[in-house]
């Protein structure tokens, strides 16, 4: 039986690119939602910071974050992260995989590799 996957990310990131070519080269069927052209929801947001938690999801090495005023970066909290990463998906780490309700954030080729059963 087939896994439902989704990855979500957005299109021209090369973590992004590295991740779609893994799974494509394995043969994994996958939805791909961009949500630097789709967004994102807020509940989507909300549940996938209760499952891996706000700090894992908030891309704080991307140029997007490290180019907030001070201001913005102190003191952030899961709403402060959430209400961040809505304004700029690009703050969203990638990729997010979805597989049947498992949660991956970023691209390890081991970790696809265990999920997927690949060799």
């Amino acid at each position: 039986m087939s896994k439902a996957v989704t990855i979500f990310g957005i299109k021209n990131c090369d973590t992004m690119k590295k991740a779609r070519t893994w799974l494509d080269s394995h043969e994994v069927a996958y939805a791909f939602h961009d949500y630097k052209v789709v967004g994102i929801e807020r509940d989507v947001l909300e549940e996938w910071a209760r499952v891996v938690g706000w700090e894992t999801l908030l891309n704080r090495a991307g140029t997007t974050f490290r180019a907030l005023p001070a201001s913005d970066k102190d003191g952030i909290t899961q709403d402060k992260a959430i209400a961040l990463m809505i304004a700029q998906p690009s703050m969203i780490k990638r990729p997010v995989l979805d597989v049947d309700g498992k949660l991956i954030v970023g691209f390890k080729p081991e970790q696809y590799k265990d999920v997927f059963g690949a060799a």
